[in-house]
């Protein structure tokens, strides 16, 4: 009995396979450890392996091809729908097994070894950005409680806890003073993380013609490049670039029936870290166009009717677009360009 597709339920130590032949029928229903996978599916006969873009699931997915056989992978709320019953490994690996055969099934694209690593740099950055700021809104918390403010932002605190160290007239005890020189160094060090880790990711771009492409969309940077990069890998997955801002979860979320369309706020699907990055780089070129942009420019009109989050939001939509656009017909960016079905138009 040959099996022609598989599920495969991920997990850190016992893996959940369920494997049917080309008629559906079950084949194998099983279970594996971890240090059976390698030589389970190096002895078996290439085939269709299905699994949950998860934790690990881009490592393994490599793996398997490594082998032969054609790995996709899916988003998990679109494999929950195929559950005929309670929740377990079991049923799960059924539901991925049923779920990657279906024409229709959209599938998340692998990861290459190299994405995998600059994103990482992207997470650690961005996590010691958070404790940096919630190290610095501690700091300032604890000394409010002393009669001292300071203003908000990281550069205040540099510059005006020395000056509060040193006053010794601010009535701050010795205990406290004792605890700011530890709160401080341990920002200063975070802070220097911060910056050791972004120059890496300026490297990575400098180093990669995509992102350094990508870079010259206004209101995309290295940091904002670099990271669509390292997520989105092959544009050409998408078949067009509203596909890739539905994807980045920049378009409206429907409610509609019998006929009546109802538009509700963007969806906030996929990577929330790059949709955030996509919405800051629009607000900082709406703080831009606001007294330097030509006043018949697009992104102008936009504004002239529209606040500026939902601008922000229209115009983070465009890039995504465009971003599309340049990655999946290997374009450059052209701020002049004009569709030609416009130019006939015109």
């Amino acid at each position: 009995m040959k099996i022609t597709t598989i599920g495969i339920d991920l997990a850190k130590l016992v893996f959940q396979i369920h494997g049917v032949d080309e008629r559906g029928k079950v084949a194998i229903r099983k279970q594996l450890k971890r240090a059976e996978m390698s030589v389970y599916f190096a002895n078996l006969e290439p085939c269709l392996i299905g699994m949950e873009a998860c934790g690990s699931a881009h490592h393994w997915a490599r793996k398997l091809e490594g082998y032969g056989h054609t790995v996709k992978l899916m988003a998990p709320q679109f494999v929950k729908p195929y559950v005929k019953t309670n929740k377990n490994d079991m049923a799960d690996a059924e539901a991925i097994c049923e779920a990657v055969s279906r024409p229709n099934m959209r599938f998340v694209a692998m990861k290459t070894v190299e994405q995998q690593a600059i994103l990482s740099v992207h997470r650690a950055r961005q996590g010691f950005v958070k404790a940096r700021t919630a190290q610095g809104n501690q700091i300032r918390g604890l000394l409010s409680e002393f009669g001292i403010i300071i203003p908000q932002g990281i550069r205040s605190i540099m510059k005006q806890i020395p000056e509060i160290l040193e006053d010794g007239e601010n009535g701050l005890p010795g205990t406290m003073r004792n605890l700011l020189e530890r709160l401080t160094e341990n920002l200063k060090e975070m802070d220097r993380q911060a910056k050791e880790l972004e120059a890496q990711i300026q490297l990575w771009h400098r180093e990669n013609a995509a992102s350094r492409k990508l870079a010259e969309i206004p209101g995309l940077g290295p940091i904002t490049a670099s990271a669509i990069v390292a997520t989105v890998g092959e544009a050409r997955e998408f078949k067009n670039g509203r596909q890739l801002a539905a994807w980045m979860g920049l378009v409206p979320r429907q409610h509609s029936s019998g006929g009546k369309q109802n538009l509700l706020g963007i969806s906030k699907r996929g990577d929330t870290y790059l949709r955030t990055l996509m919405i800051h780089g629009a607000r900082a070129v709406i703080r831009f166009a606001e007294n330097k942009a030509e006043s018949e420019s697009w992104l102008r009109k936009l504004m002239a009717r529209r606040n500026k989050n939902v601008a922000a939001v229209a115009l983070a939509n465009k890039n995504a677009r465009i971003v599309w656009a340049l990655l999946a017909h290997d374009r450059i960016f052209r701020p002049d360009y004009t569709p030609a079905a416009v130019a006939v138009g015109m």
